[in-house]
This record gives structure tokens, C-alpha cells and sequence, in this order.
């Protein structure tokens, strides 16, 4: 999938500061996927310099408001920059700067369509129980970087965010609220609906 000026831009600026931002393909899954949801309101965890936000914000709706959460507030200012270039109102999105951890407690229960989670792994599992309490029944959750470049599926890789990662992805296949699936797609999403 060919990225625009505005995307290469932001991949770019991601690369400069010491950020990877998800590939083409899994942006467009992720463009798709808050399309095939009809996404207004997203959370997105780790904004870095927008790459994915811009794909996101593609798919939802256009009334829709998407919320991203970063501790690093510099990332953010470049993020906010990409928006205005991608031709996205200020409305459109809520940024807010701080630990992930400390901000989803503080959002609204069952109101979101999507969550989207592409950050530190080892946060993945207290990430996916705020989803589970923000997200409305058939809503999406999507965890980015699920095979953490073929890690996670050597069994003999033993470090804490890839043994992380693994029981994050056990959890999501044996727990009864959740619909999962692994879409390979670049460094892999791990997408799970929650049951209505």
C-alpha cells in the first residue's frame, strides 16, 4: 500500500526522533478495520509522530474524535503538525500527554468503537482489561507489533516483553469476552472484538 507525502513525512520525522511507526500494510488494515467498524470515537495508545493516527482518522467516520495518548509531549506537537497537514479539523482529535497507564482510568466506560494499543508490550495486559471497560459490546481492540519480529513465536525467546506479549495473546484466545484474530500483517495486529 503507497503512502502519501503527508505519511512518508511523518515516518520520516518518526525515524528521526528513534520511532517505528506501523508499516503501510498494517496501517491500512488499521484504516480498514476503523472502517469496517464505522469508528466515531478511538483511543489510540502511543501517538508517536501520527502515522498511525493519520490511517485511523482515514477510516473513521467523519464526525468521529479520535483520542491519543502519549507520554512524550514533543512526539505529540510533530503529531499535531501531521493532522493539520493531512487536512484533519483540530476537532478531530484529543491529544492527551501522559503514561497510558494513568490516563485510560479516566476515560469513559463503554463509548469507544476502537482501541487501538502501540506501545511498551509488558503494558499490553493492564491495556487490554481498560479495552475491555472502554470499548461498547462489538467494539474493536487491535495491539500492535503482536509478533514483535518473530519473537514471539520462538519459544526459546524468554525476555519480559516477549513472555508478556505471549500471555497477553493466551488471554485474549481463552477468555470468553473476546472474539480474536492475529492478522500478520506487517509486525502483527492482534485484533479481538469485544462480545455484545
Amino acid at each position: 500500500m503507497a503512502e502519501d507525502r503527508v505519511l512518508a513525512v511523518a515516518r520520516a520525522v518518526a525515524g528521526e526522533v528513534g520511532l517505528t511507526p506501523v508499516g503501510p500494510a498494517a496501517g491500512a488494515a488499521l484504516r480498514f478495520i476503523a472502517a469496517a467498524s464505522n469508528a466515531k470515537a478511538v483511543v489510540e495508545v502511543g501517538t508517536g509522530t501520527g502515522v498511525s493516527s493519520v490511517w485511523l482518522l482515514r477510516g473513521m467516520r467523519s464526525d468521529g474524535v479520535l483520542t491519543t495518548i502519549d507520554i512524550e509531549g514533543e512526539h505529540q506537537r510533530i503529531a499535531r503538525r501531521i493532522f493539520a497537514e493531512a487536512g484533519f479539523a483540530p476537532s478531530r482529535t484529543r491529544i492527551i500527554t501522559g503514561r497510558a497507564l494513568d490516563v485510560l482510568p479516566r476515560l469513559a466506560d463503554g463509548v469507544y468503537d476502537l482501541v487501538f494499543v502501540d506501545h511498551d508490550a509488558s503494558e499490553y495486559a493492564a491495556a487490554v482489561n481498560a479495552a475491555a471497560r472502554l470499548l461498547r459490546p462489538g467494539g474493536v481492540l487491535v495491539l500492535g507489533a503482536a509478533l514483535a519480529d518473530g519473537k514471539v513465536a520462538d519459544p526459546a525467546v524468554r525476555d519480559p516483553e516477549t513472555v508478556a506479549l505471549r500471555e497477553v495473546v493466551k488471554a485474549l484466545r481463552e477468555a470468553d469476552e473476546w472474539i480474536p484474530a492475529l492478522l500478520p500483517t506487517g509486525d502483527g495486529l492482534l485484533c479481538a472484538v469485544k462480545r455484545p
